[in-house]
């Protein structure tokens, strides 16, 4: 594809700072561990490298490691893009329809929002991520996406060798019934003998990688799938949000209108085109944007602006009934909230028992929303 004709470029040497973060050191750590132990695997102890097959087979492990690198430090050092501070639209009038950020001193270009961890207002944002210890967005979208799919294709194949090495190592040391499975091993037979013998901590070391390839696969995987059925569709994770918010307003109020998202270019080619390109280059410059016929180029900012005005009516008023340390993953408030705390760096609120809070959305086991300061603070409508 063509974002590998994209060249990785540092504004300045503070954008290595985005290394020191617990996302990329975890991220990078999985990668070196699985891909290294991947090799030594493969050279030492399954598919030398002096035959035909050995040989095609690390070279492809190399090529997984490289493509996957290169995708991740793009997405991390390319960046999203950013609106241009100060930034106004050209025809004045058309700022009636946008959001101004305050922090930004600029309107808020469409489908553009402020990030608080970047502190800028992010081009098509569509989540941070802490992996990348940046936003994916407008520039690094279809960057992200490639490494969301080369991981678990790299994982695939590493674990493929991890599970060959150790059956063909501990083939003729355990008799657990294994003799009855028909696997020809002729080609697993290594002559002359390995000059490292496959010892337990190889042994531990490479189930150890298989784990953790495994869970890559698993985890990295399904967020690939929600990228790409978002991106078929030409949204974002926080376009379909709104979409999702814009319906229910309509149902809440009974209203005589139907939302059309302007950006869905009616053919999921198309809509894949607008993220990936053979220039690797994305289409448009990042605030005006392509929209299908009898939309508006502002809809969605306008449905925005709805949102936001009926965000202070609709928005629900709740009392804390049990105190709450502010732990991402809290432990004492069962296992099904444990499991599905929120992926994201958002902060989380301690509260203690007879505060307020003003929620404006929710999962099935968490909220989002304030902490009400203000006594004086007007009673707000149930939804």
């Amino acid at each position: 594809m063509g974002t590998f004709c994209s060249v990785i470029k540092f504004e300045n040497l503070q954008e290595l700072k985005r290394l020191c973060h617990w996302g990329p050191i975890i991220a990078l750590g999985v990668i070196a561990i699985c891909s290294t132990m991947a090799m030594i695997d493969s050279v030492l102890w399954y598919w030398p490298l002096h035959t035909t097959g050995g040989s095609v087979n690390f070279i492809m492990l190399i090529n997984w490691t490289v493509m996957i690198l290169y995708n991740y430090f793009n997405a991390m050092f390319i960046g999203p893009g950013f609106v241009p501070l100060g930034w106004k639209p050209e025809n004045s009038q058309d700022s009636m329809y946008l959001q101004y950020c305050k922090v930004c001193q600029a309107y808020k270009a469409p489908r553009s929002h402020h990030c608080r961890k970047c502190n800028r207002c992010v081009m098509k944002m569509d989540h941070h991520c802490p992996w990348i210890n940046n936003c994916c967005g407008y520039q690094n979208h279809a960057s992200f996406t490639l490494f969301l799919l080369l991981a678990p294709l790299g994982c695939i194949h590493a674990a493929f060798i991890f599970v060959m090495t150790m059956y063909t190592q501990l083939y003729n040391r355990l008799s657990f019934g294994w003799n009855t499975v028909k696997i020809d091993m002729s080609a697993a037979r290594r002559d002359p003998l390995p000059i490292i013998p496959f010892g337990l901590a190889a042994f531990a070391a490479t189930l150890f990688a298989l784990g953790l390839a495994l869970g890559t696969t698993i985890a990295v995987g399904m967020l690939f799938f929600i990228q790409m059925k978002i991106i078929l569709r030409n949204k974002t994770s926080i376009e379909s949000w709104i979409e999702e918010k814009a319906k229910d307003r309509i149902q809440y109020y009974q209203l005589d209108e139907v939302f059309v998202f302007p950006y869905d270019m009616g053919s999921r080619w198309k809509n894949f085109k607008q993220v990936f390109t053979w220039s690797g280059v994305p289409k448009g410059d990042g605030l005006a944007w392509p929209i299908r016929e009898g939309c508006h180029q502002y809809s969605l900012t306008i449905e925005q602006l709805k949102q936001k005005a009926d965000k202070r009516i609709r928005s629900v008023r709740y009392r804390v009934i049990e105190d709450y340390s502010g732990a991402c993953c809290p432990l004492n408030k069962g296992i099904k909230t444990f499991f599905t705390s929120p992926c994201t760096e958002e902060p989380r609120i301690r509260l203690q028992k007879g505060e307020f809070i003003l929620a404006t959305r929710g999962l099935r086991y968490w909220l989002y929303g304030d902490k009400i300061l203000d006594d004086a603070f007007v009673e707000v409508v149930l939804v």
